[in-house]
């Protein structure tokens, strides 16, 4: 569900600080474009999946990112209705609890 190997290069490259910031800044835009898709989506559905898949990939969110992608195919061809943004949702909000259980755990070891 996670790439920990992405996620630790992407805290390499940055600094400690400098990705705890990346952290935050993710979490926020993120939780805020799986409010929007949970409900009405405002913005076209093919930018809201374009950006949550990019955000995803940057750390590590595999499987919300192949989701994402998917998504965007569907939605760039017309068939935004077939996205499946339950399963969507459900994915990231899991990735989530296990991507920050996973940095409690690189904190502590």
């Amino acid at each position: 569900m996670i790439d920990w190997g992405r996620v630790a290069a992407l805290r390499e490259e940055v600094g400690r600080e400098a990705f705890e910031e990346v952290v935050l800044m993710f979490l926020e835009e993120t939780d805020e474009t799986i409010r929007r898709l949970s409900a009405a989506p405002v913005a076209p559905l093919e930018e809201m999946l374009h950006f949550l898949k990019g955000s995803a990939l940057n750390l590590g969110f595999r499987s919300v990112s192949r989701l994402c992608q998917e998504g965007e195919r569907l939605a760039a061809c017309g068939r935004g209705a077939e996205v499946e943004l339950g399963v969507l949702v459900t994915s990231y909000r899991l990735a989530r609890v296990e991507f920050l259980k996973g940095l409690e755990r690189m904190e502590a070891g």
